[in-house]
């Protein structure tokens, strides 16, 4: 025995080791080891960039992040802060010394920081019960500024008598009289409105400038440090007018508001000229469409000579800043799914600086990204493809580079499916619709794979060619997947986008089963194993379609709305979508909401249909799954409801609720598929 025992020891000791990891395919476990990059912010002098380094914590469920550092070279990439807590937000300081951030990494209590760069040494600024919001830097880099949101009781009508005491009584009634009384992520709002704060940067307590019953936006400073610049909707029919804020600002020392603009529509993002004499903002005039273009305006810092620059360019201005000479801008934009990077004269003249812009939508494959500039014409940005999410990118308007790979140590043994671009006529008006399609790892044209129509929310909202982790889950189980940008999708001009305006869902079918059918004529698709899903606006099309036909084997329905009555009393910002989506109340037009409720074919639905929703969904409330679900019970119909414990309408507010929205699906999926 001994003997056997020397000699095994000996094989072991000669025998090579190979440090190759043989590569298998995505696993759901494998979320919680995808990382990702947001808010790169470059130095004024452009040498550097802080980062935040995005990251998961099996163990705790949480969703965690640091701060990283980095030259533009891609050089020194290194922590600057480190730990299982939520660092984010930094903000350098005009002289590029010093920057300021949020983090909760004391008591788990969310405060804001200062570092200083040279010695990294940091210190608390804040101490307060509620979170600072926004801040920006004094010009000369001794005050902050930031929105606040200030507690108030709120009051009630009803008085209860005094208990006895002892006496166990249960909680006092809530009394509610606001038209906005809770929202999505939010819960049930507490009383009290976000207000604008100062605070040198050796600490102390913050100093509030506004007292408003208003919420008031993220404030920048004027030049010579006197004003603020903030956006806020003031209007007495604010609860009724939602998106008609207006630019204001206010003297630093006397606390007066000043209105800069007064048009009907939103106007916020406010930027200040190099010069400090005038302002770059967001806004347009309200038409009360369901999509109308976010456009690039210019005015002096008085309110006077509001010019618009971008009224040719058909697209959305997503952000955008000064160039260091202030005759011009660079912003973002998506242009049919594709993020970019551009520059913008001031008599509108657009020229592209780079695109791959995006990866910041981990779960769903949205067009979503950020980007800052220093003073010398040099770029950061997330960068994102479809096979990874977003990294580090940099330009200099002459080359762009990557300087990030956070997941190559996982992708390194992990198979990817393909991503292609499709394009294809709508059998409705002929109109061209684009898509992508992803196929399994080891990918065999001559198979037959089943098949996943996945589509969007918004509805004005668009899909891009950029990492998803539920589209490559998809794909790692086996199924070719197709996403597509239907009707309606943005990033294809304002006419595009509201061609769904007061009437979706509709034509947006036709779009849909046209690329269905264009895909089936590749040849490698099994028209018998056919399956469809979407979330939100995409669960609207998906219960729409089991409505309309039966060639889907089956079907999962998330966070839909089925009864746009219901939905328009019961959802967040009711007065928005009635207003905006419909025209007119329930009660105004009934046959219209009943038109294009998918509860009203629920008679015509054979396909086997689950429900997924989050219990705390506030955006499309899981009522809406609810009476489906009823309604597919009583039509006999193979249904089933999953219910996501405390998560809102953005699902994966924690690592685990994406895995089990993906689980969820794949089950039902498989459940019904054709090899079974």
């Amino acid at each position: 025995m001994k003997k056997l025992l020397v000699a095994l020891l000996l094989l072991v000791a000669t025998t090579p080791v190979t440090f190759g990891q043989v590569q298998s395919n995505l696993e759901l476990l494998d979320i919680f080891n995808m990382e990702y990059v947001s808010d790169p912010q470059i130095s004024p002098d452009g040498s550097k960039i802080i980062y935040v380094r995005n990251f998961k914590d099996v163990m705790t469920d949480r969703n965690l992040s640091n701060l990283w550092v980095i030259n533009f070279d891609g050089s020194n990439n290194r922590p600057l802060t480190t730990g299982n807590h939520n660092d984010f937000a930094p903000k350098w300081s005009h002289d590029g010394e010093k920057i300021v951030f949020k983090s909760n990494m004391a008591d788990d209590k969310m405060k804001l920081y200062l570092m200083w760069l040279d010695t990294k040494e940091t210190m608390a600024l804040t101490n307060t019960p509620q979170s600072p919001g926004s801040v920006s830097w004094s010009h000369d880099d001794k005050y902050l500024a930031f929105n606040m949101f200030v507690p108030e009781t709120n009051k009630s009508i009803v008085k209860m008598p005094g208990k006895p005491e002892g006496a166990k009584w249960n909680d006092p009634p809530k009394y509610i009289d606001k038209m906005n009384y809770r929202g999505d992520g939010a819960g049930y709002y507490k009383g009290g409105n976000s207000q604008l704060f100062t605070l040198p940067i050796s600490g102390g307590t913050p100093k509030q400038l506004t007292f408003s019953e208003f919420d008031h936006g993220s404030p920048i400073w004027s030049k010579d440090n006197t004003h603020l610049f903030f956006s806020a909707n003031f209007h007495k029919e604010e609860e009724m007018e939602p998106a008609d804020s207006e630019i204001y600002s206010i003297n630093f020392n006397t606390g007066q508001t000043t209105p800069l603009t007064d048009r009907y529509g939103p106007d916020g993002n406010p930027v200040l000229s190099p010069d400090g004499s005038k302002i770059a903002y967001l806004g347009y005039d309200d038409r009360l469409q369901g999509y109308q273009l976010t456009q690039l305006y210019v005015m002096n810092t008085d309110g006077t000579g509001s010019q618009l620059i971008s009224g040719d360019f058909d697209r959305d201005v997503e952000d955008m800043v000064w160039n260091s000479k202030g005759n011009g801008f660079y912003f973002s934009y998506t242009d049919q799914g594709l993020g970019k990077l551009a520059s913008m004269s001031l008599s509108g003249k657009v020229n592209d600086i780079t695109d791959g812009l995006g990866g910041l939508s981990l779960g769903r494959p949205y067009n979503a990204a950020s980007f800052s500039a220093s003073s010398n014409n040099r770029f950061a940005y997330t960068l994102g493809r479809a096979d990874h999410p977003s990294d580090l990118g940099v330009t200099d308007t002459k080359s762009t580079k990557r300087l990030t790979a956070v997941n190559d140590d996982l992708f390194s043994f992990k198979k990817l499916g393909k991503v292609e671009e499709m394009w294809w006529e709508s059998s409705y008006d002929q109109r061209k619709i684009h898509g992508w399609v992803v196929t399994p790892p080891d990918f065999d044209p001559s198979k037959k794979y089943p098949m996943i129509l996945e589509i969007h929310g918004g509805p004005f909202q668009s899909y891009g060619a950029v990492y998803s982790a539920e589209i490559q889950a998809y794909a790692a189980a086996g199924y070719v997947v197709l996403y597509t940008n239907p009707r309606g999708s943005t990033s294809y001009g304002e006419e595009f986008g509201n061609l769904i305006h007061h009437d979706y869902p509709n034509h947006d079918y036709e779009d849909l089963m046209s690329g269905v059918d264009a895909l089936l004529e590749k040849g490698y698709v099994d028209k018998n194993n056919l399956f469809v899903t979407g979330g939100s606006g995409g669960g609207v099309l998906t219960a729409w379609i089991v409505g309309k036909t039966d060639r889907f084997k089956a079907a999962v329905v998330a966070k839909p709305v089925i009864n746009w009555t219901s939905f328009v009393l019961y959802a967040d910002g009711a007065q928005f979508f009635s207003k905006y989506w419909f025209g007119k109340k329930p009660w105004e037009d009934p046959e219209n909401y009943l038109r294009r409720s998918p509860l009203t074919y629920v008679a015509n639905v054979t396909t086997p249909t689950m429900l997924l929703t989050g219990e705390e969904d506030y955006r499309t409330p899981i009522a809406e799954s609810e009476q489906f679900y009823a309604a597919l019970k009583l039509e006999n119909v193979e249904t089933a409801m999953v219910r996501i414990p405390g998560a809102s309408h953005g699902i994966a507010n924690k690592p685990s609720n994406l895995i089990a929205k993906i689980a969820s699906v794949l089950a039902w999926f498989d459940k019904y598929k054709g090899d079974k």
